[in-house]
């Protein structure tokens, strides 16, 4: 007598629409890989790639019984990762019926790219703040008369010494308030902000000029991108940083409470934060917007590093409940306010904390969970690995640069076509970068009734460094199977042009793709 599979909990697209209209709380998480999120997603779903699911979860949706809606391409790897959640202790979690294809099937739109509400925010501030902005030949030409400016890159670190526009100073935007007077104390220089693209440079450009501060604020239209299809030149390497910000503080810190009152942005005290941090019935976020560097030094107990101007750049890195709360902390009551007001935009209910860092939080943060649901794996040595089958959990294009020669290429959403290629008998040996990644492909190796893989202690370097065959496949894995890449976002910066006009192209027509439920989700305001 046969049984049948226990029934998954489901819902269609019309009732998942209706719940993202409804102003209750919502995890709309898409499993797929990076590369299949960035072809094509619903406006509103969170990144979420199988192969990290437990591991990022409880981070994006730390309450348990948030309503929750997973999807995939109609592949069954939701019904894996509805699997997970539930052996975290997840009760609100259901299926996106037929998945991504369902979605387009409805009339609705599969968007393309990464952090599409915020770059879809960035071209409406633009419209509706009527944002100056120059072209690089124009920023040539006041180079060539003398005229007195300074070049900001509101981009992290580690994408400013990559590529710039040349002469350039990093500064990000969530640190542009608190420290431009610092980089241009005379008010008649005037202050050119620079991304890679469009929505960073509007973004930093339209930050300052809502400051008040008192320069001329221009965007460099199309950012690095547009430099290099202009036919310059880019700076590689430079090391122009951020200073400290200027001593006297009391007159940012009066723009910042202006800034705050001017767009309705609530401040609360360490007793009502630790009251919302306590609600059970709600999400809340504690968002340390901070420096890397200050993170280090302390910050409050639970609270999680998000640099000021990514969180507003890509904020489902952070936050992966839609209608919940967030909740800003600095350490001097300027750059929380300006993040705040950007984010109340975008759509979300954020709040700062007064004091900041230095608050009185009467808050214990729950222990984490997820990593305990993993399995621990053995770890074995390159010498002993080499003799048996090796599945390279690696990213798609690592592999392609160099991999232990009898490696094949896995991803965890197929792994089980890999294992019946390797038609291996005993344990195989996984290569990651992250261990948790390859306990987290255990999970579901151990599941199809393989015994307990083994780990490569530490990973292709190790493999490297013991002297073993090593070898590269430049077409292999092919384009397709790399479903953890997204092609045309990275391609943008090594030199192909098609690949950043087409960029740029869809930044700018994002707009154009909206329905009533998605540009209402945003509450722009000009001034």
């Amino acid at each position: 007598m046969s049984t049948k599979p226990p029934a998954v909990p489901g819902v269609d697209v019309a009732m998942l629409r209706q719940w993202l209209a409804d102003g209750e709380e919502i995890a709309f998480f898409d499993v797929r890989e990076h590369g299949q999120y960035g072809e094509g997603h619903p406006f509103f779903a969170v990144p979420l790639p199988y192969s990290r699911f437990e591991l990022d979860l409880e981070r994006l949706a730390p309450r348990r019984d948030v309503r929750m809606v997973l999807m995939d391409d109609g592949d069954g790897v939701a019904r894996r990762a509805l699997a997970r959640a539930a052996v975290l202790g997840y009760t609100g979690a259901r299926l996106l019926e037929g998945g991504a294809p369902a979605w387009r099937a409805a009339g609705h739109t599969l968007f393309a790219g990464v952090n599409v509400p915020s770059k879809t925010f960035g071209e409406l501030v633009e419209h509706a703040c009527d944002t100056p902005r120059i072209t690089a030949d124009e920023l040539l030409a006041m180079r060539a008369r003398g005229e007195d400016f300074v070049i900001v890159d509101g981009r992290p670190w580690g994408e400013y010494t990559k590529m710039n526009i040349p002469g350039g100073i990093c500064c990000p935007n969530g640190e542009l308030a608190l420290r431009l007077a610092a980089i241009a104390p005379d008010p008649s220089t005037t202050v050119v902000v620079n991304c890679a693209g469009r929505t960073r440079s509007i973004i930093g450009a339209q930050t300052l000029r809502h400051f008040g501060v008192p320069n001329r604020v221009v965007a460099l239209k199309d950012g690095t991108q547009g430099w290099f299809l202009a036919g310059h030149q880019l700076e590689r390497g430079a090391q122009r940083r951020y200073p400290a910000p200027p001593a006297a503080l009391d007159p940012l810190r009066e723009r910042a409470a202006a800034l705050a009152a001017r767009f309705a942005v609530p401040t609360v005290d360490a007793a009502q934060a630790s009251a919302m941090l306590d609600d059970a019935s709600r999400t809340t976020y504690l968002l340390d917007v901070r420096t890397e560097e200050e993170f280090a030094q302390g910050s409050l107990p639970g609270a999680v590093h998000a640099p000021g101007g990514q969180l507003i750049q890509a904020t489902d890195q952070w936050v992966g409940v839609r209608g919940a709360r967030i909740l800003l902390v600095d350490a001097e009551g300027v750059r929380a306010p300006v993040v705040a007001m950007w984010l109340r935009q975008l759509g979300h209910d954020a709040q700062v904390l007064g004091g900041g860092v230095s608050a009185p939080l009467a808050w214990q943060p729950p222990v984490a969970r997820a990593p305990a649901v993993l399995p621990g794996l053995a770890e074995v040595g390159a010498g002993q690995a080499k003799d048996t089958p090796i599945i390279d959990l690696r990213a798609g294009m690592a592999y392609r640069r160099a991999h232990p020669a009898p490696a094949v290429w896995g991803i965890r959403p197929r792994i089980a076509a890999v294992l019946e290629r390797l038609a291996a008998r005993g344990p195989v040996t996984l290569v990651a970068d992250e261990p948790a990644i390859a306990r987290a492909a255990a999970v579901d190796i151990v599941e199809r009734g393989g015994p307990p893989p083994r780990l490569l202690e530490g990973g292709f370097a190790a493999w490297q460094a013991a002297g073993l065959p090593v070898a590269a496949t430049p077409d292999q894995p092919d384009n397709a199977a790399c479903i953890d890449y997204l092609f045309f976002v990275h391609d943008r910066h090594e030199g192909n042009r098609e690949a950043a006009m087409q960029y740029l192209a869809w930044e700018t027509q994002l707009i154009g793709h909206l329905d009533e439920l998605e540009r209402g989700s945003f509450r722009v305001q000009a001034a």
